[in-house]
């Protein structure tokens, strides 16, 4: 999709778990605000931890056909509108390279890191919500590492070495992820402007966790979506962008509440 407007673009950019899904998945009371959008021809572009495979279900199941970023801006896929066929953008390394790289973290910190594609599916339904053909497909990675979070008084010693390897990682609701140097939420999202050939697009971005952050940071404005007990209070802290908003309410509800105010402000 080419997402052409003839007023001022907006974007609509969204994490999905903990922002537009709570965290049993649900995302009703968004859904008839994402029809309005789409009426109003707004791109709603998912921005998220999950895979590709994921995203493609989601997007089936709700009737999105915009650009989407996927495994925390490892990668960006769309299709034209004259062309069915998926295009895709790379910004980092293979899953293959950053498991090797995972691994040898965990013999330098002499403490073994357990990523997703480690768990049996007993346990990662323990920990994600996620059931049979939602696990496989989650497990479908291609650009990041997910693994089970690291203590305290080891996370600053994992994030030093991983910055030896050319790499960052991002802490989630659930898991960390080990990603390229070059891959986050943000630089997808501009990665996607040049792409397209739409670098004046205005960004509504919404997040709810620290690894949205790169993604809150580059948006024109920018929405934290609390969860039930409020916002992450991590993001919010380390937060630079001026123009934060805490929205309303919780996950889909807060979500749909702070873009009908800022669309119904600024078009």
């Amino acid at each position: 999709m080419t997402l052409n407007t003839k007023r001022d673009k907006w974007w609509i950019v969204t994490d999905i778990d903990g922002t537009l899904m709570d965290h049993d998945y649900d995302l009703t009371p968004a859904i008839p605000t994402i029809r309005w959008l789409q009426e109003l021809k707004i791109p709603i572009i998912p921005c998220t931890s999950k895979t590709a495979s994921e995203v493609r279900l989601l997007r089936k199941d709700i009737d999105l056909h915009d650009p989407f970023i996927v495994e925390n801006g490892g990668a960006v896929y769309g299709n034209s509108e004259l062309d069915t066929k998926e295009w895709e953008l790379i910004l980092g390394r293979s899953y293959k390279d950053l498991k090797a790289i995972l691994e040898n973290i965990s013999l330098e910190i002499g403490v073994k890191l357990k990523g997703l594609n480690d768990l049996s599916y007993e346990d990662i339904e323990l920990l994600t919500g996620l059931k049979g053909n939602s696990i496989k497909l989650a497990l479908a990675r291609e650009w990041s590492v997910p693994f089970l979070n690291p203590t305290d008084e080891d996370r600053l010693n994992v994030n030093s070495i991983a910055g030896k390897y050319g790499c960052k990682i991002y802490q989630g609701n659930r898991m960390s992820h080990l990603l390229d140097e070059n891959s986050d939420k943000g630089k997808a999202v501009v990665k996607l402007k040049k792409y397209l050939n739409q670098t004046d697009a205005k960004i509504i971005a919404l997040g709810d966790s620290p690894n949205d952050l790169p993604l809150l940071e580059i948006a024109d404005k920018a929405v934290v979506v609390p969860g039930v007990s409020g916002p992450n209070k991590t993001l919010v802290d380390n937060i630079k962008n001026q123009d934060l908003i805490i929205a309303p309410a919780p996950h889909s509800e807060g979500w749909a509440m702070s873009i009908k105010n800022l669309i119904n402000s600024h078009i």
